[in-house]
């Protein structure tokens, strides 16, 4: 028997982290270790619904399921039905997606036993492999991984886009690439992901603007991504602050009043849609990437414009498996920064605290080792952490040299000294 520690739920606020075995393993299953795996506020959402969630069972009380869905590992043993699919040692990702038939709402970290994110080991079932769901890694490290699933949302945002020809009802899907684009509210971490994606993925526009109302966060995500690296990726990058004058104005002066094709919403804020539809340019569209809570939500956009100018709206509730590859893809290959989300690590102990108070934690992703013991911390604490434990100083050395961001070299850090769960 291979024996596993997890964060299983058994009802609403009901996390429990249990040592126990894993059964058998089956023909058409596979055995895999979990490193690192990101917490996504889905996870804070079944915590508050329990079995009430759609994509929880019924009967977990008694069949608990282990939670979290932004996972990476490696391969430890193959089914003898995938031997010539899967290699042992390989790294993987999961697209939560599986879209089962019959079974849609099926998710790990939703609805399996003995698949989720926050376990040391997990058995990858038939269901996985069945819709081809299992994802390889070839990049350096574990984390980049666990981000490809919010990634491949901002990708399925810039795919779900479209645009058609003055007289044809043909769509020509993605962002308009001779055209202007703008992140409104875009200093985030999904955000700053988009801004990552816009300058280094295969689809860039002419300009970009980034807004927000809060200046040190857009200082911030501008020594991230500078106005000279968007200029050698064809792009002119501008960073407005919006919160006083006539934003309006003074996003459209930037196109010489031509507008914006392609402009995101990143906060459910009326006040951002509203400005969305009023930078707009002829065939824009506008794409409401933030999920409001409230499912009475409502804004003002001018239809005026939808008739006159063709404005539109889309949007996209994540990724589908091929915009997860791409998000690989191109992190694999060090294109994509997705450590620009990333502002709190901690181990597997301290993920139930955490999925618990997630809407209370500031900040952008929380990145749990599953094999590490550690209280969640924030990157910006560890120099004031280090002051009393070489442990952090040596983390903080790291990071500070990686101009504030989590790398690869203090995840091998951490995993080489941290304590490991018990």
């Amino acid at each position: 028997m291979t024996q596993t520690r997890a964060l299983r739920i058994y009802d609403k606020h009901d996390l429990r982290l249990e040592t126990f075995d894993l059964p058998a393993l089956n023909d058409d299953e596979i055995l895999a270790d979990v490193r690192t795996n990101s917490i996504c506020m889905s996870t804070y959402k079944v915590l508050q619904q329990g079995a009430a969630h759609k994509r929880v069972p019924a009967d977990i009380a008694e069949n608990p399921i282990i939670v979290g869905h932004e996972m990476c590992g490696e391969i430890l043993e193959v089914g003898s039905k995938h031997k010539d699919l899967v290699k042992v040692g390989a790294k993987y990702s999961l697209q939560p997606a599986l879209n089962l038939p019959g079974r849609e709402f099926d998710a790990p970290g939703y609805s399996f036993q003995y698949l989720g994110g926050h376990a040391t080991k997990i058995i990858i079932p038939k269901e996985v492999m069945e819709q081809d769901c299992l994802l390889s890694y070839e990049g350096e490290g574990y984390f980049q991984a666990s981000l490809a699933e919010p990634v491949s949302c901002i990708v399925g945002g810039f795919n779900v886009q479209y645009h058609f020809a003055h007289g044809s009802y043909e769509h020509k899907m993605g962002i308009d690439t001779d055209g202007n684009m703008a992140l409104l509210g875009g200093t985030g971490p999904m955000g700053l992901g988009a801004i990552d994606y816009a300058l280094h993925g295969p689809s860039k526009p002419k300009i970009l603007i980034v807004t927000d109302i809060d200046q040190a966060r857009l200082d911030r995500a501008a020594s991230l991504f500078t106005v000279a690296d968007a200029k050698a990726n064809g792009v002119e990058l501008h960073y407005v602050n919006t919160g006083g004058g006539n934003p309006v104005q003074d996003m459209r002066d930037i196109t010489d009043g031509k507008g914006y094709a392609d402009v995101f919403v990143f906060a459910p804020v009326g006040a951002l849609i509203e400005e969305a539809s009023a930078i707009m340019g002829t065939n824009g569209c506008l794409n409401f990437f933030a999920g409001p809570s409230d499912t009475a939500f409502k804004a003002t956009i001018n239809f005026y414009d939808v008739h006159y100018a063709s404005h539109h709206v889309a949007a996209n509730s994540g990724g589908d498996t091929n915009d997860m590859r791409i998000a690989l893809k191109y992190m694999g290959e060090g294109k994509l920064t997705p450590a620009v989300m990333i502002t709190h690590i901690g181990g597997l102990n301290a993920a139930a605290e955490t999925i618990a108070n997630l809407p209370n934690i500031p900040g952008g992703k929380k990145l749990i080792y599953t094999n590490t013991d550690m209280p969640l911390v924030a990157l910006d604490d560890l120099a004031d952490l280090g002051k009393d434990d070489a442990f952090y100083a040596k983390l903080a050395e790291i990071t500070a040299n990686n101009n504030g961001l989590w790398s690869n070299e203090a995840e091998t850090y951490l995993m080489a000294n941290a304590p490991v769960i018990g």
